[in-house]
C-alpha cells in the first residue's frame, strides 16, 4: 500500500515528475507514491438521448432535424460520462480509453490517496481531468492537488510542498468552473445542430456547422469586416495643409464631425479655393522634449500566433510546436493568462539571459537593465508570461527537431524577454504651430537612443514617428492643397482578431490561438489563412451569416459568460448560472438561425460545385419490428452477402447470426454479429454490427 497515486497528464509530465521525485515510485516528502498518467481526457459526456430516461426523450435529443424538441432541458439529462473514444488515422480505427481508466483504477487500489498533478489551466480544464477519472473508478478515499509553474524538477518539488486537500470537488471552484463550462459547451450543441439543419434547408450541402463561445463571435467578427471592406467605396476629400522645408506637415485636430466637414471639401474647386485665402507663415512655439520609454508587455500566446503568422506559420502548426517546446523545458507553460512575472521567476531566469541573447543573436551589452520593472512585475502569478524556459538550446539550428516553426518562436519569445532587460527607449518629441494659424500644428518623434528597441521592436505601441526625421522646424510653412480619403477597412488578420478579442477580454491568449487553430484546420474549416491574413470559407460564411444578431455571435454576451465562469471559479456564483444561460441563449438564437437562413443565398451565393457530395445507389432495404419494439429499417445486404428471410427475422429477434462475407480486399472470412442501433457522422441508424472480437 502506497500513500499516494500521483495522476499526471500525459506520458511527459509524468516522466519530469519521475525526474524530480527519483523515479516512477518512491518516497517524496515522507510519502511513498507511485506516478500514473493520462493522456488528455479520458472521459466524455455520452450522446445526448444516452443521458436521459424515457424512450421519448431518446427520439427526442437524438433529432438533429426536429427544431420543436430545443431547447433541451437540462433537468432531464443524468450528465453521465464514458470512456473517450479516439480515432487513428493511420489504422483507420477509434480506440476506447477503457482500458486506460482500468489501468488507473487497479493502481489506484493500492492507494491510500489520490494526488491530481494535472496542467493548472486558467480554464481549470486539468481540475476537471482529473476529476473525470477520479470519478470514473468511483474513488471514496481522499483527493489532493498540486499546482506548478512548469515541469522544472525546482517547480514540482516546491508544488509537492504546498498541496492542498481537494476531496470534495464540490466546493473546488476550478473544477465547478471547468464542469459548467463543459455543460455550456455541451448543450451549445443545439446551435450547431440548429445552424446545420438551417443550411442544409436552405440549400447547401454541408458536412457540419458548428457554432461556439468563441468561434460564432470570431467568424462573425471576420465576415462583418469583409462586408465593409466589399461595400468600401473610396470617397476623396480636399483639405489644406502646410509644410516646411524640411516636410514637415502642419495640420489642424478633426476629431469632430462639425470641423471636419467645414475644413474638408469634396471636390478640388473647393479646395484650391480654401488653400488660397492662407499665405506662407513663419513657425513658432518650438518645443523639444526629451522622454523615455519602457519596453512593452510581455506576450500572450495569441499575439505569438499572430507575430509569426505574419512568417507563414498558421496557429496549428505554433500551438503544436510550442507545446513539443514546453515539454522539453525550452520555453514556458503555453497556456497562461498571464501576462507578467514574479521577481522569482525574473531571478530565475537570470543567470541565464546573456546565453539566450547569444543564441538568438542579441547584443548581451544591451542587457544592462537588471532590475524588474514594476510594469512587469506581478506579485503572484501561477505560471508567468509566455517566455524562454531554463533549458538554454546550444544554437538555433537545434530547436528545428520541434517543428517548422521552433526557431521562429524561440527568437521572437526570447528577444521579447530580454527586451525587458534593455534600457528605456529615448527619443525626442519635437512640437510646433504656425504663428498665422495656431490651429496647424506639427509634432513627431526623433529617435535618441534604440535601448531597448534594439532588440525587440514594438513600434505598434509608439507615437507617430516618421522614418529618419530632420529635428529642424520651419523656419516657415508654406500652404497646399493635400488629398485624402475615408480609410478602408482594415483587413482581417490573425493580429487584428486577436486585438479585437482582448479589446472586449474574451478569453486567454491561448484560448485565442486554440480556437483560430480549430477554425483553419480539417476539411471543413472556417478560415483560409494566407500569411496571416484571414478569409471565410463557404462553411465559414454560412456560420457567419447564420449568426447575426444572436447572442452566441455577440462579442459582449461571450464576455458576459466568460465573467460568469470565472465567479463560479472563485465560488462567488453558483455553476447553474452558467448552465441556465446555455438554455436561454438557445431559446433566444433559435428563431434568429432560422430567419437569417432565409438569406444565405444573398450572402454566400450559390451551393460551391467543390462541395457537392457524391450520389450513391441506395441499398435495398428490409423492415421490421425490433424485438416488440420499435418498427426499424435496415441495409439487406452487408460486405457482400444478401440476408435472408430467416436471417433477417432472427436479426428483429435480436439474436447473433453468422454468414460467409466477403472484405473489400476480396478475402473470404465468417461475420458474427447482431442489429444494432449505431451512430455514423452524428446520424442514428439500424444496421447489421460485426463483433470482430468474436
Amino acid at each position: 500500500m502506497i500513500d499516494m497515486l500521483i495522476l499526471a497528464e500525459k506520458a511527459s509530465a509524468a516522466k519530469h515528475m519521475a525526474k524530480a521525485f527519483g523515479g516512477t515510485t518512491g518516497n517524496v516528502g515522507g510519502k511513498t507514491y507511485k506516478i500514473v498518467h493520462a493522456h488528455g481526457h479520458l472521459m466524455e459526456f455520452k450522446e445526448p438521448e444516452k443521458m436521459v430516461a424515457t424512450e421519448a426523450d431518446k427520439q427526442r435529443y437524438s433529432s438533429w432535424t426536429d427544431m420543436q424538441t430545443m431547447p433541451w432541458n437540462q433537468a432531464d439529462f443524468s450528465w453521465a460520462k464514458t470512456y473517450t473514444k479516439a480515432y487513428n488515422a493511420y489504422t483507420k480505427k477509434s480506440k476506447s480509453t477503457r482500458a486506460d481508466v482500468a489501468a488507473i483504477k487497479a493502481e489506484a487500489a493500492n492507494a491510500q490517496a489520490i494526488l491530481i498533478a494535472t496542467d493548472n489551466d486558467p480554464s481549470g480544464e486539468g481540475d476537471l481531468l482529473g476529476w473525470e477519472i477520479v470519478n470514473a473508478i468511483k474513488w471514496q478515499k481522499p483527493v489532493y492537488r498540486i499546482r506548478f509553474a512548469d515541469e522544472t524538477p525546482k517547480s514540482l518539488n516546491k508544488a509537492m510542498q504546498q498541496m492542498v486537500e481537494i476531496t470534495d470537488q464540490f466546493k473546488q471552484g476550478e473544477y465547478l468552473k471547468s464542469d459548467a463550462r463543459s455543460k455550456w459547451d455541451f448543450l451549445s450543441m443545439q446551435l450547431t445542430r440548429i445552424s446545420t439543419y438551417a443550411a442544409r434547408q436552405a440549400g447547401y450541402r454541408v458536412k457540419v456547422i458548428n457554432q461556439g463561445r468563441l468561434k460564432s463571435v470570431i467568424v462573425l467578427k471576420i465576415w462583418q469586416q469583409q462586408q465593409l471592406i466589399d461595400n468600401y467605396v473610396k470617397t476623396p476629400y480636399f483639405e489644406a495643409k502646410f509644410k516646411d522645408p524640411a516636410g514637415h506637415i502642419f495640420a489642424r485636430k478633426l476629431k469632430d464631425d462639425a470641423r471636419k466637414q467645414a475644413a474638408r471639401f469634396a471636390d478640388e474647386t473647393s479646395g484650391q479655393a480654401d488653400v488660397a485665402q492662407y499665405t506662407k507663415s513663419p513657425v513658432t512655439n518650438i518645443k523639444r522634449e526629451h522622454k523615455t520609454q519602457a519596453p512593452g508587455a510581455l506576450l500572450d500566446l495569441a499575439k505569438l500566433g499572430s507575430l509569426l503568422a505574419q512568417q507563414g506559420f498558421n496557429s496549428k502548426e505554433v500551438l503544436a510546436t510550442y507545446q513539443k517546446m514546453y515539454e522539453a523545458e525550452i520555453v514556458s507553460y503555453p497556456r497562461t493568462e498571464d501576462r507578467k512575472i514574479t521577481q522569482e521567476q525574473y531571478n530565475e531566469l537570470l543567470p541565464v539571459v546573456d546565453t539566450i541573447a547569444t543564441v538568438v543573436g542579441v547584443d548581451p551589452q544591451l542587457l544592462t537593465h537588471r532590475v524588474l520593472r514594476s510594469k512587469h512585475r506581478a506579485s503572484s502569478a501561477a505560471h508567468g508570461a509566455n517566455r524562454p524556459g531554463i533549458k538554454v538550446p546550444k544554437s538555433m539550428a537545434e530547436l528545428a527537431k520541434y517543428g517548422p516553426s521552433a526557431q521562429a518562436i524561440y527568437k521572437t519569445l526570447a528577444a521579447n524577454y530580454l527586451a525587458i532587460l534593455g534600457e528605456d527607449y529615448e527619443f525626442d518629441r519635437i512640437t510646433a504651430e504656425l504663428q498665422l494659424y495656431p490651429d496647424f500644428k506639427t509634432g513627431f518623434n526623433v529617435p535618441v537612443k534604440l535601448n531597448y528597441r534594439a532588440i525587440f521592436d514594438d513600434t505598434e505601441q509608439v507615437a507617430t514617428e516618421v522614418k529618419s526625421p530632420s529635428a529642424v522646424v520651419g523656419p516657415d510653412a508654406a500652404p497646399f492643397m493635400y488629398q485624402g480619403a475615408n480609410p478602408k477597412p482594415t483587413r482581417p488578420s490573425a493580429d487584428w482578431i486577436g486585438k479585437f478579442l482582448e479589446k472586449h477580454n474574451i478569453g486567454t491568449g491561448a484560448t485565442r490561438l486554440s480556437v483560430q487553430a480549430q477554425l483553419i484546420s480539417g476539411k471543413n474549416a472556417f478560415i483560409n489563412e494566407k500569411r496571416g491574413f484571414y478569409t471565410l470559407t463557404q462553411p465559414g460564411t454560412i456560420a457567419a451569416v447564420l449568426v447575426r444578431n444572436t447572442w452566441i455571435g455577440s462579442p459582449s454576451i461571450t464576455k458576459q459568460l466568460f465573467d460568469h465562469m470565472d465567479a463560479v471559479g472563485k465560488l462567488n456564483e453558483a455553476p447553474a448560472v452558467v448552465i441556465d444561460s446555455a438554455t436561454k441563449v438557445i431559446a433566444h438564437d433559435l428563431p434568429l438561425i432560422l430567419n437569417n437562413s432565409q438569406e444565405l443565398a444573398q450572402f454566400v451565393g450559390k451551393q460551391s460545385a467543390a462541395r457537392t457530395t457524391k450520389k450513391y445507389r441506395p441499398k435495398p432495404k428490409a423492415q421490421g419490428q425490433y424485438q416488440d419494439g420499435p418498427t426499424v429499417e435496415f441495409n439487406s445486404t452487408w460486405s457482400g452477402h444478401k440476408f435472408s428471410a430467416e436471417e433477417i427475422r432472427s436479426l428483429l429477434q435480436g439474436d447473433v447470426i453468422s454468414f460467409n462475407a466477403t472484405s473489400k480486399y476480396g478475402k473470404t472470412y465468417t461475420a458474427t454479429g447482431s442489429l444494432k442501433q449505431q451512430t455514423f457522422k452524428g446520424k442514428k441508424f439500424w444496421g447489421f454490427k460485426a463483433d470482430f472480437g468474436k
